[in-house]
Order: C-alpha cells, then structure tokens, then sequence
C-alpha cells in the first residue's frame, strides 16, 4: 500500500484538494462567448440575494443570479439565473499540470447550478435560438463535376456482374432497411435544442416517436433533451405527449417578437 501511494502521490497534484468549487451548467452560446472573451476581463459576476424572512431551509430563500460582463452577441442575454442543486454524485475537479502532464486536483465540488436566462432577458434569448434554428436548417451541399463525361467511372467494376439479380423474385424478397435498424447519429446538444423549440412553434404537444422521426436522433438522446426542455403529460386530453415548460413556451408562441 506504501508503494502505491507513493506512485500516486508523484503523479497526482492534491494541494487544492480541499479547495471548494461550483459546478455550473451553461446554455452553448455562453460558452461560445466565454471562449473568445479577453482572460485579463472579468467573465461574469454572480449576485447573492438573501430572503431573512424565509426559513433557512427554504430554497426561495437564496437566489443567485449572474450577470455577464459584456457580450458582442446579439440579442444574446446578459442575466441568468442559477438554480442550485443539492442532491448531486460527489464530484472533484481535475486539471493537467504543465509540469511533466502530472494530473493535478483543482477542488472539489461544492455546489452545481444550472445556468438559465432570467425572465427578463427569456424574450432576447428566443431570438437567439430562432436564429440558431435558422442557421442549422440550412444545408450546404456541394457539386462535383465529372470530367469524363463518357461514364466510364460510373460502369460496374470486373466481378460486380451477376452479383445483384435482376430477376422480379428476387426482388420482391429484398425486404428495405426499417428506420428503426439504421444507426442515428447525435447532432450537437446546442443544435438540437434549436430544432427542438422549432418543431415546438408548429404544434404545441409531440409524441417521442413523432420527435425521433422528425429529428432523426436517437430515442435516448432525445429523452434527455426533452427532460430539460418539456413536460410529460401522463393524463388528460394531451396524454403520452410531451410540451414545451411554462418558462419556454413565451419563447415560442411569440415568433413576432423579433
């Protein structure tokens, strides 16, 4: 045991292990700003608001609310509120040291919010995402010109005759690749989220298997996203759909905001 801890400790940093640190997630467009933010500019400042005439307990009681530092996106949201969870995996931060690519322990973590624009700004934010959805409709496809026009690389290769039938049975016996047996591929979280809230314009309430063959994405996947995003109706008239939360929903039924 002395041996491994000897080889662990020379190859991991633990003087910050102690350290507390918040875990916060952000929409796309913030990380996107932050990256080409300036490091000698503060990014953010976050504002402590303290209820004394709730209990303690209360998670009304304390709201924490960030306001960014400036942003040359537009219409992008320049305050956000962070919704603090308390029942989290214990996690720890970890960063590579420049020194010999040791491993070096940054904190561990204390709180995780989750980042959301403030009802103030939720109107701002709908542009960004129309736009967003705008762009990602958008297909770039690319012409190649052949330069024998003779269709020469176009004829069947030596041993390729005779390989598919042209026989009627054996046609009907082909049976076509179902849609459920193809491998989805996963579009980017941010891209997704755009499409998402414009499927949600077209009609309020969707079914997953609507979703899954409109989106093309894998059923899990979308699950996730729709968590976040929508609310499941387990009765009623909108029963086994899923529709957009009461915080979103500004977002999409006021298309002429813009």
């Amino acid at each position: 045991m002395e041996e491994e801890n000897g080889s662990s400790s020379s190859n991991l940093e633990t003087l910050k292990a102690e350290r507390s640190v918040w875990l916060m997630k952000c929409p796309l467009v913030v990380a996107k700003s932050w990256q080409n933010h300036p490091p000698s500019q503060p990014l953010a400042k976050v504002v402590l608001s303290l209820d004394p005439l709730h209990p303690e307990d209360d998670p009304s009681a304390i709201q924490f609310t960030m306001e960014m530092a400036g942003s040359e996106a537009v219409n992008m949201p320049k305050t956000y509120s962070l919704n603090m969870f308390k029942d989290f995996v214990p996690m720890c931060v970890l960063s590579e040291t420049s020194q010999g690519g040791k491993v070096g322990m940054e904190g561990k973590v204390e709180h995780k919010f989750d980042m959301k624009p403030h009802g103030e700004n939720i109107e701002e934010y709908g542009k960004l995402c129309r736009e967003r959805t705008n762009k990602s409709m958008i297909k770039n496809r690319q012409i190649q010109v052949i330069d024998n026009d003779r269709g020469v690389l176009m004829r069947p290769m030596p041993g390729m005759i005779g390989l598919v039938s042209s026989n009627s049975k054996d046609k009907k016996k082909t049976q076509p690749v179902k849609q459920s047996d193809t491998k989805r591929t996963r579009r980017d979280r941010g891209e997704l989220e755009d499409i998402m809230f414009k499927l949600f314009e077209r009609q309020p309430n969707w079914a997953l298997k609507q979703l899954v063959q409109e989106t093309d994405q894998p059923a899990q996947f979308l699950k996730e996203i729709l968590n976040e995003l929508c609310v499941y109706n387990k009765r009623g008239a909108n029963q086994g759909t899923y529709e957009l939360k009461p915080e979103y929903k500004k977002t999409v039924e006021d298309p002429g905001a813009e």
